[in-house]
Protein backbone atom coordinates (compact mmCIF):
# COMPACT_ATOMS: atom_id res chain seq x y z
CA UNK A 1 0.00 0.00 0.00
CA UNK A 2 1.71 3.38 -1.39
CA UNK A 3 2.17 5.51 1.95
CA UNK A 4 0.80 9.92 1.63
CA UNK A 5 1.28 12.55 3.47
CA UNK A 6 -1.94 14.82 3.70
CA UNK A 7 -0.68 18.39 4.84
CA UNK A 8 -4.57 19.62 6.47
CA UNK A 9 -6.78 18.59 7.79
CA UNK A 10 -9.97 16.91 5.95
CA UNK A 11 -13.38 16.36 6.00
CA UNK A 12 -13.81 13.46 7.97
CA UNK A 13 -15.35 11.35 5.23
CA UNK A 14 -12.60 11.79 2.94
CA UNK A 15 -9.83 11.03 5.82
CA UNK A 16 -11.52 7.74 5.53
CA UNK A 17 -11.10 7.32 1.79
CA UNK A 18 -8.17 8.57 2.05
CA UNK A 19 -7.06 5.76 4.65
CA UNK A 20 -9.01 2.75 2.87
CA UNK A 21 -6.56 3.56 -0.17
CA UNK A 22 -3.44 4.44 1.16
CA UNK A 23 -1.74 4.45 4.24
CA UNK A 24 -2.55 7.83 4.98
CA UNK A 25 -0.67 9.99 7.48
CA UNK A 26 -3.66 12.73 8.22
CA UNK A 27 -2.36 15.84 10.19
CA UNK A 28 -5.44 15.64 12.73
CA UNK A 29 -4.86 18.69 14.05
CA UNK A 30 -4.57 20.99 10.84
CA UNK A 31 -1.20 22.01 12.25
CA UNK A 32 0.13 25.03 9.71
CA UNK A 33 3.52 22.68 8.70
CA UNK A 34 6.61 24.59 8.11
CA UNK A 35 8.49 23.85 5.36
CA UNK A 36 11.33 21.73 7.29
CA UNK A 37 8.28 20.03 8.92
CA UNK A 38 6.92 19.19 5.46
CA UNK A 39 10.05 17.85 4.40
CA UNK A 40 10.86 15.83 7.32
CA UNK A 41 7.42 14.30 7.26
CA UNK A 42 7.61 13.40 3.58
CA UNK A 43 10.40 10.85 4.32
CA UNK A 44 9.03 7.25 3.63
CA UNK A 45 6.24 8.35 1.62
CA UNK A 46 5.37 8.22 -2.02
CA UNK A 47 3.34 11.30 -2.51
CA UNK A 48 2.01 14.51 -0.89
CA UNK A 49 -1.50 15.41 -0.91
CA UNK A 50 -0.84 19.57 -0.35
CA UNK A 51 -3.03 22.56 0.45
CA UNK A 52 -2.41 26.40 -1.06
CA UNK A 53 -1.25 27.01 2.58
CA UNK A 54 1.80 25.18 1.34
CA UNK A 55 4.26 26.76 -0.38
CA UNK A 56 6.34 24.15 -2.24
CA UNK A 57 9.00 26.30 -4.05
CA UNK A 58 12.00 24.85 -5.16
CA UNK A 59 14.64 24.74 -1.97
CA UNK A 60 11.16 22.68 -0.52
CA UNK A 61 10.58 20.38 -3.50
CA UNK A 62 14.71 19.63 -3.80
CA UNK A 63 14.71 18.71 -0.26
CA UNK A 64 11.89 16.14 -0.87
CA UNK A 65 12.82 12.22 -0.54
CA UNK A 66 13.65 10.67 -3.80
CA UNK A 67 10.06 8.48 -2.84
CA UNK A 68 7.58 11.18 -3.53
CA UNK A 69 6.73 10.73 -7.02
CA UNK A 70 3.07 12.87 -6.73
CA UNK A 71 2.30 16.10 -5.50
CA UNK A 72 -1.16 16.51 -5.63
CA UNK A 73 -2.46 19.76 -4.77
CA UNK A 74 -5.82 20.18 -2.95
CA UNK A 75 -7.07 22.97 -5.09
CA UNK A 76 -7.54 24.25 -8.98
CA UNK A 77 -4.80 26.69 -8.83
CA UNK A 78 -1.21 25.69 -8.17
CA UNK A 79 0.70 29.15 -7.78
CA UNK A 80 2.06 27.30 -4.72
CA UNK A 81 3.83 24.88 -6.39
CA UNK A 82 7.37 25.38 -8.57
CA UNK A 83 6.28 23.34 -11.40
CA UNK A 84 9.51 23.35 -12.63
CA UNK A 85 11.02 22.05 -9.91
CA UNK A 86 9.04 19.40 -9.48
CA UNK A 87 9.68 18.25 -13.11
CA UNK A 88 13.20 18.15 -12.91
CA UNK A 89 12.84 15.75 -9.79
CA UNK A 90 10.36 13.64 -11.72
CA UNK A 91 7.30 14.61 -9.72
CA UNK A 92 4.00 14.97 -10.98
CA UNK A 93 1.62 17.71 -9.99
CA UNK A 94 -1.65 17.35 -10.39
CA UNK A 95 -4.75 19.73 -9.09
CA UNK A 96 -8.59 19.47 -8.42
CA UNK A 97 -10.34 21.47 -11.77
CA UNK A 98 -13.93 21.93 -12.41
CA UNK A 99 -15.11 20.44 -9.35
CA UNK A 100 -15.05 23.96 -7.61
CA UNK A 101 -16.44 26.12 -10.70
CA UNK A 102 -19.84 26.84 -9.53
CA UNK A 103 -19.15 27.10 -5.81
CA UNK A 104 -16.71 29.73 -6.63
CA UNK A 105 -18.62 31.71 -9.12
CA UNK A 106 -21.05 32.17 -6.54
CA UNK A 107 -18.35 33.83 -4.39
CA UNK A 108 -17.68 35.62 -7.58
CA UNK A 109 -21.11 37.07 -7.81
CA UNK A 110 -21.39 37.35 -3.96
CA UNK A 111 -18.38 40.27 -4.47
CA UNK A 112 -19.80 41.75 -7.36
CA UNK A 113 -22.75 42.75 -5.76
CA UNK A 114 -21.37 43.82 -2.03
CA UNK A 115 -18.90 45.82 -3.51
CA UNK A 116 -21.13 47.14 -5.69
CA UNK A 117 -24.37 47.74 -3.22
CA UNK A 118 -22.52 48.23 -0.27
CA UNK A 119 -22.82 45.47 1.81
CA UNK A 120 -19.74 45.82 4.38
CA UNK A 121 -21.46 49.23 5.10
CA UNK A 122 -24.49 48.37 5.15
CA UNK A 123 -24.13 45.21 8.01
CA UNK A 124 -22.30 47.47 9.92
CA UNK A 125 -24.78 49.52 10.23
CA UNK A 126 -27.54 47.36 10.64
CA UNK A 127 -25.61 45.50 13.83
CA UNK A 128 -25.07 48.69 15.03
CA UNK A 129 -28.12 49.71 14.85
CA UNK A 130 -28.04 53.04 13.63
CA UNK A 131 -28.93 54.35 10.72
CA UNK A 132 -31.63 55.96 9.10
CA UNK A 133 -33.52 55.82 5.97
CA UNK A 134 -33.13 58.78 3.60
CA UNK A 135 -33.56 58.82 -0.37
CA UNK A 136 -29.30 58.68 -0.60
CA UNK A 137 -28.55 56.85 1.98
CA UNK A 138 -26.04 54.10 1.54
CA UNK A 139 -26.62 54.68 -2.62
CA UNK A 140 -24.44 52.06 -4.41
CA UNK A 141 -24.19 51.25 -8.39
CA UNK A 142 -27.10 48.41 -9.47
CA UNK A 143 -25.47 46.01 -12.13
CA UNK A 144 -28.31 46.19 -14.78
CA UNK A 145 -26.74 47.45 -17.53
CA UNK A 146 -23.21 47.95 -16.50
CA UNK A 147 -20.43 46.18 -18.08
CA UNK A 148 -18.76 43.53 -16.52
CA UNK A 149 -14.93 42.71 -17.40
CA UNK A 150 -13.54 38.84 -17.13
CA UNK A 151 -10.18 38.52 -16.37
CA UNK A 152 -9.61 34.84 -17.65
CA UNK A 153 -12.76 33.33 -19.14
CA UNK A 154 -12.17 29.66 -18.05
CA UNK A 155 -14.32 27.84 -16.50
CA UNK A 156 -15.14 29.93 -13.23
CA UNK A 157 -15.22 32.87 -15.82
CA UNK A 158 -17.73 31.50 -18.04
CA UNK A 159 -20.29 30.86 -14.95
CA UNK A 160 -19.75 33.90 -13.52
CA UNK A 161 -20.60 35.54 -17.09
CA UNK A 162 -23.80 33.35 -16.88
CA UNK A 163 -24.92 34.60 -13.59
CA UNK A 164 -24.09 38.30 -14.50
CA UNK A 165 -25.75 38.49 -17.63
CA UNK A 166 -28.72 37.19 -16.24
CA UNK A 167 -28.49 40.09 -13.78
CA UNK A 168 -28.37 42.39 -16.48
CA UNK A 169 -24.92 42.76 -16.94
CA UNK A 170 -22.84 43.48 -20.56
CA UNK A 171 -20.29 40.74 -20.39
CA UNK A 172 -16.72 41.78 -21.77
CA UNK A 173 -13.76 39.70 -21.40
CA UNK A 174 -9.80 38.85 -21.87
CA UNK A 175 -8.64 35.51 -22.23
CA UNK A 176 -5.14 34.05 -23.63
CA UNK A 177 -7.48 32.99 -26.74
CA UNK A 178 -10.52 34.31 -28.50
CA UNK A 179 -13.16 31.37 -27.17
CA UNK A 180 -15.47 29.52 -29.59
CA UNK A 181 -19.06 31.70 -30.06
CA UNK A 182 -20.85 28.55 -27.90
CA UNK A 183 -18.76 29.19 -25.01
CA UNK A 184 -18.91 33.32 -25.78
CA UNK A 185 -22.50 33.25 -25.38
CA UNK A 186 -22.45 37.27 -26.42
CA UNK A 187 -19.25 38.24 -24.58
CA UNK A 188 -17.33 40.81 -26.27
CA UNK A 189 -13.93 39.28 -26.58
CA UNK A 190 -10.38 41.89 -26.15
CA UNK A 191 -7.18 41.26 -26.94
CA UNK A 192 -5.47 43.77 -24.61
CA UNK A 193 -5.51 44.12 -20.65
CA UNK A 194 -5.84 48.15 -21.53
CA UNK A 195 -9.16 47.61 -23.84
CA UNK A 196 -10.78 45.31 -21.52
CA UNK A 197 -9.75 47.56 -18.67
CA UNK A 198 -10.94 50.54 -20.49
CA UNK A 199 -14.76 49.20 -20.74
CA UNK A 200 -15.04 47.47 -17.63
CA UNK A 201 -17.35 49.29 -14.77
CA UNK A 202 -16.52 46.27 -12.84
CA UNK A 203 -14.25 43.36 -12.97
CA UNK A 204 -13.73 40.39 -12.19
CA UNK A 205 -10.18 38.23 -12.12
CA UNK A 206 -10.84 35.01 -12.24
CA UNK A 207 -7.42 34.31 -14.29
CA UNK A 208 -4.68 32.04 -12.81
CA UNK A 209 -1.68 32.72 -10.66
CA UNK A 210 1.49 32.62 -12.76
CA UNK A 211 4.62 34.63 -13.17
CA UNK A 212 2.95 36.81 -15.67
CA UNK A 213 -0.05 37.80 -13.64
CA UNK A 214 1.73 38.55 -10.68
CA UNK A 215 0.56 42.53 -9.51
CA UNK A 216 -1.42 42.49 -13.21
CA UNK A 217 -3.71 44.46 -11.18
CA UNK A 218 -0.49 47.75 -10.22
CA UNK A 219 -0.27 51.67 -10.13
CA UNK A 220 -0.51 51.86 -14.51
CA UNK A 221 -3.17 49.30 -14.88
CA UNK A 222 -5.36 50.75 -12.96
CA UNK A 223 -5.20 53.81 -14.47
CA UNK A 224 -7.02 52.28 -17.45
CA UNK A 225 -9.99 51.49 -15.67
CA UNK A 226 -13.22 54.42 -15.67
CA UNK A 227 -13.24 56.53 -12.89
CA UNK A 228 -15.58 54.73 -10.46
CA UNK A 229 -15.15 51.03 -11.41
CA UNK A 230 -15.19 48.44 -9.07
CA UNK A 231 -12.90 45.52 -8.96
CA UNK A 232 -13.33 42.13 -7.64
CA UNK A 233 -10.86 38.91 -7.00
CA UNK A 234 -12.27 35.65 -6.56
CA UNK A 235 -8.63 34.24 -8.36
CA UNK A 236 -5.40 34.87 -6.19
CA UNK A 237 -4.07 37.61 -4.26
CA UNK A 238 -0.84 38.22 -5.90
CA UNK A 239 -2.61 39.43 -9.18
CA UNK A 240 -3.31 42.84 -6.84
CA UNK A 241 -0.98 45.48 -5.82
CA UNK A 242 -2.48 46.12 -2.31
CA UNK A 243 -0.60 49.31 -2.42
CA UNK A 244 -1.77 50.45 -6.00
CA UNK A 245 -5.90 49.19 -5.53
CA UNK A 246 -5.71 50.87 -1.84
CA UNK A 247 -4.02 53.52 -3.24
CA UNK A 248 -7.06 54.38 -6.35
CA UNK A 249 -9.41 53.61 -3.74
CA UNK A 250 -8.45 56.22 -1.46
CA UNK A 251 -8.39 58.75 -4.34
CA UNK A 252 -11.73 57.20 -5.49
CA UNK A 253 -10.17 56.62 -8.87
CA UNK A 254 -11.78 53.13 -8.05
CA UNK A 255 -15.29 53.09 -6.61
CA UNK A 256 -15.15 49.63 -4.04
CA UNK A 257 -13.16 46.35 -3.83
CA UNK A 258 -14.68 43.03 -3.48
CA UNK A 259 -11.98 40.61 -2.24
CA UNK A 260 -11.86 37.11 -1.41
CA UNK A 261 -8.42 36.46 -1.84
CA UNK A 262 -5.32 38.76 -0.94
CA UNK A 263 -1.53 38.51 -0.34
CA UNK A 264 -0.30 37.17 2.95
CA UNK A 265 -3.48 35.47 4.02
CA UNK A 266 -4.70 35.62 6.31
CA UNK A 267 -3.05 38.79 7.38
CA UNK A 268 -5.02 41.38 5.50
CA UNK A 269 -3.09 44.98 4.46
CA UNK A 270 -3.97 46.93 6.90
CA UNK A 271 -4.40 50.02 4.11
CA UNK A 272 -8.34 48.49 3.15
CA UNK A 273 -9.42 48.00 6.91
CA UNK A 274 -9.56 51.99 6.66
CA UNK A 275 -11.73 51.77 3.50
CA UNK A 276 -15.59 51.86 3.82
CA UNK A 277 -15.75 50.74 0.14
CA UNK A 278 -14.12 47.13 0.92
CA UNK A 279 -16.26 44.09 0.59
CA UNK A 280 -13.42 41.52 2.12
CA UNK A 281 -14.38 37.65 2.30
CA UNK A 282 -11.69 34.54 4.03
CA UNK A 283 -10.93 33.16 1.11
CA UNK A 284 -14.54 31.31 0.71
CA UNK A 285 -14.80 30.38 -2.67
CA UNK A 286 -14.89 26.42 -2.85
CA UNK A 287 -16.07 26.56 0.73
CA UNK A 288 -19.48 24.57 0.72
CA UNK A 289 -19.54 20.88 1.62
CA UNK A 290 -20.45 19.40 -1.46
CA UNK A 291 -17.35 21.37 -3.52
CA UNK A 292 -14.63 20.68 -0.81
CA UNK A 293 -15.66 16.77 -0.36
CA UNK A 294 -15.21 16.80 -4.37
CA UNK A 295 -11.93 18.51 -4.10
CA UNK A 296 -10.09 15.95 -1.55
CA UNK A 297 -11.77 13.04 -3.18
CA UNK A 298 -10.43 14.29 -6.66
CA UNK A 299 -7.23 14.94 -4.93
CA UNK A 300 -7.06 11.30 -3.21
CA UNK A 301 -8.01 10.23 -7.03
CA UNK A 302 -5.31 11.87 -8.86
CA UNK A 303 -2.48 9.79 -6.49
CA UNK A 304 -4.11 6.63 -7.12
CA UNK A 305 -4.74 7.06 -10.93
CA UNK A 306 -1.21 8.20 -10.66
CA UNK A 307 0.26 4.71 -9.31
CA UNK A 308 -2.11 2.73 -11.63
CA UNK A 309 -1.70 4.03 -14.74
CA UNK A 310 1.81 6.05 -14.39
CA UNK A 311 -0.27 8.99 -15.67
CA UNK A 312 -2.98 11.41 -14.42
CA UNK A 313 -5.37 13.58 -16.37
CA UNK A 314 -5.15 16.21 -13.80
CA UNK A 315 -1.52 16.29 -14.24
CA UNK A 316 -0.23 19.84 -14.31
CA UNK A 317 3.51 19.78 -15.36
Amino acid sequence: MKKILVTRKLLKECEEKASKVFDANLNSNDELYSQLKLIELSQGHDAVLTSLTDKMDEATINKLPDSVKVISNFAVGFGNIDLEAAKKREIIVTNTPDVLTDATAEIGILLILGACRRASEGIKSAKESNWKWSADYLIGKQLTGSRLGILGMGRIGQKIAIIAKALGMIIHYHNRSKLSEEKEQGAIYHDSLKSLFSVSDVLSICCPATKETVNLINKETLEYFPTGAVITNVARGDIVDDEALIDALNRRKIYAAGLDVYKGEPNLNPGYQKIKSTFILPHLGSATKHTRTAMANLAIDNIDEFFKTGNCINKVN
